[in-house]
């Protein structure tokens, strides 16, 4: 078994109201469930707005602090999940379901350290 990261992106911007957001959520639970159920989710998290983001520098021997996303862009990382899969097919398919349930890209990498197949 491999793991996967299943990353999130979500455009900048307000939150979507509550009659959209709220049935994307049921979904994305769905989904979640399905994945522990067949033993494949670690971890999920969702993130804070990027106005919340601080950044760490190196700067000479020390570092630099600041506030703001390290990127400015019309997407960012929303949340993301881990997950267990035999390979990048298998990791696929739960992003697959992932997007449709968000309605929002999902980008999968394997993560170093794990056995990883390129499918």
């Amino acid at each position: 078994m491999a793991q996967y990261l299943l990353s999130i992106y979500q455009p900048a911007g307000p939150a979507p109201a509550p009659e959209v957001l709220e049935p994307i959520m049921r979904d994305v639970d769905a989904v979640n469930r399905e994945m522990k159920a067949a033993g494949a989710w670690v971890f999920t998290a969702g993130l804070h707005p990027t106005d919340s983001a601080t950044v760490v520098r190196p700067q000479g021997t020390g570092v630099l602090v600041t506030d703001g996303p390290f990127a400015e862009g019309k997407e960012h990382l929303g949340g993301f999940t881990v997950i267990n899969a035999e390979d990048l097919d298998a990791a696929l398919a739960w992003a697959g379901k992932l997007a449709r349930a968000t309605t929002l890209p999902v980008e999968v990498r394997p993560l170093q350290g794990t056995e990883a197949s390129n499918g």
